[in-house]
Parts: structure tokens; sequence; C-alpha cells
């Protein structure tokens, strides 16, 4: 029977007599790594404010809306609370709209700085390994 060949020894053995400088490897692995946890906790950010904003437009939605629900004892006060509810609620969308508008800008704002960042720092280690392999 024939015996095929282990061509992992023969590829550990031709890539460890590469000149392969693994700090630079290690240093992109590293800035990315940072990059990611930073914008992750910027998305985490914003994704944990929008669910409390939620949260809060339901509950005051529901809390009005309760109002609306209980007996009256003349059929204008049941217009009467349909229209506060109404008023009320467009009030409460037109606050909590600019506030979900609030947090997007927020994290556009974080997210460009990280990115302006990244970037500087991805130019800076581009003139360095230049230099370097200049010399």
């Amino acid at each position: 029977m024939a015996k095929t060949q282990d061509y992992t020894a023969v590829f550990k053995d031709f890539l460890g007599n590469l000149p392969v400088d693994t700090k630079a490897f290690e240093d992109v692995f590293k800035n990315q790594s940072a990059l990611a946890e930073r914008m992750s906790a910027v998305a985490i950010d914003a994704a944990q404010k929008s669910t409390e904003l939620s949260a809060k437009w339901t509950n005051d939605t529901l809390t009005g809306f309760a109002a609306v629900t209980k007996a009256k004892t003349e059929p204008t006060d049941y217009a009467k609370a349909v229209s506060d509810f109404a008023t009320t609620s467009a009030e409460a969308a037109a606050q909590h709209v600019a506030a979900f508008a609030e947090i997007a800008k927020r994290v556009q704002t974080e997210t460009f700085e990280l990115i302006l960042a990244a970037g500087k720092t991805a130019a800076a280690e581009v003139t360095a390994a230049a230099t370097k392999a200049a010399k």
C-alpha cells in the first residue's frame, strides 16, 4: 500500500526558513483587535441607550393609554382623554426621535474619531516600515 507523504513537515520547514518579521503581523493583529474592541464598545453602548429609550417610550405610552381606558361618566370625557393622549404621544414621539438622533450622531462621531485614529496609526506604521526597509 502506498504511503502518502506528510506535507506538514515540509511546509513547516519551508515557512521556518523564510525571513519573516512576525512582529509586524503581531502588531497588526493587536491594533485590529484594539480597534474592534473600541468599535464594539461604541455599538454596545448605543444599543443599550437605544433599548433604554425604547423601553421608556413604551412605558410612557402605556401609562398614557391607561388614562384613556378608564371609565368616564361623560361621553365628552372620552373624546378629551383620546385627544390628550394623541397630543402627549405626538410630543413624546418628537422628543424620543430627537433622542434617537442624538444617539446616532454620537455613534457616528465616535466611529469617525476611531477610524481617523486608526488611519493615523496605520500611516505611522507604514512610514516606520518603509523607513526600516529603506535602511
